[in-house]
């Protein structure tokens, strides 16, 4: 996580989108999971030597899919689309005929065509809507979730709704962790109000690595040491988009 608890993913451009990284002077980053790949380092993957760039191209097709898939596996609300929309563009990418999709929907083809209108407008407003808060990010030399004195922090990109709550400045991220959390990273209390507990849901989370399976064993004890009531929590980082679990409730792990 960069300051202010804000992802990599919401800053970068289109075309690193895309690709599903962003370079530097010296290294590739994931912006999924922000795994890093060192420029001018050899990595070996399956017994086979790949240098930096490459790596990460395979990293991100083994760990992550593909960036399409997983914009299209986030939630909905963030990509601004409804379900069958969603369901739409999953078979549009797979390579299916409108005839094909028509019928794995269980819809008529000419629906089809009226929902590629409506995703072709869309389009074209994303588009626009791009082009004109970056110039206005140009003219003003500040960008819109810049206030007078306070920035808008950005939601987790895996939360599971997205609304008021997430309305959050670094000013308030800051003191809610002061007031909250002791300086050896213990909650002193659970917050009631939305905005806290998902600030506080979002610093607790960094107790746990990335890329890694923890038993609920593993969970409850690392929970047990941050706050007495360790199952609430726990419930709560699912809940809000934290942590994800298999459906035997055997393993848990960060959601990316």
């Amino acid at each position: 996580m960069k300051e202010n608890n804000k992802e990599l993913f919401w800053d970068v451009t289109i075309e690193e989108m895309k690709r599903g990284y962003v370079e530097s002077e010296e290294s590739y980053k994931c912006i999924i999971c922000e795994d890093e790949f060192t420029k001018g380092r050899i990595y070996e993957i399956d017994t086979m030597l790949y240098d930096s760039r490459k790596a990460i191209e395979l990293h991100i097709l083994e760990k992550h899919g593909s960036t399409l898939e997983y914009l299209l596996n986030m939630n909905p609300l963030f990509i601004g689309i409804s379900q069958i929309q969603r369901e739409l563009l999953v078979l549009i990418a797979s390579g299916l005929t409108d005839k094909e999709i028509a019928i794995k929907l269980g819809v008529a083809q000419s629906t089809i065509r009226n929902h590629r209108y409506k995703l072709r407008e869309r389009e074209k407003q994303a588009r626009l809507f791009l082009t004109m808060m970056e110039l206005i990010s140009l003219d003003t030399k500040k960008k819109v979730n810049t206030l007078d004195k306070d920035i808008l922090c950005d939601a987790h990109k895996t939360a599971t709704t997205i609304d008021d709550r997430y309305n959050i400045t670094d000013r308030e991220r800051e003191s809610t962790i002061k007031n909250y959390i002791d300086e050896n990273g213990a909650l002193k209390t659970f917050p009631a109000k939305e905005k806290k507990k998902i600030i506080v849901l979002s610093e607790i989370v960094k107790h746990f690595s990335k890329g890694k399976k923890y038993s609920e064993k593993e969970i409850n004890r690392i929970l047990q040491r941050i706050y007495e009531d360790y199952a609430t929590i726990r419930r709560a980082l699912i809940e809000y988009g934290f942590l994800e679990r298999s459906n035997d409730c055997s393993s848990y792990w960060v959601k990316e």
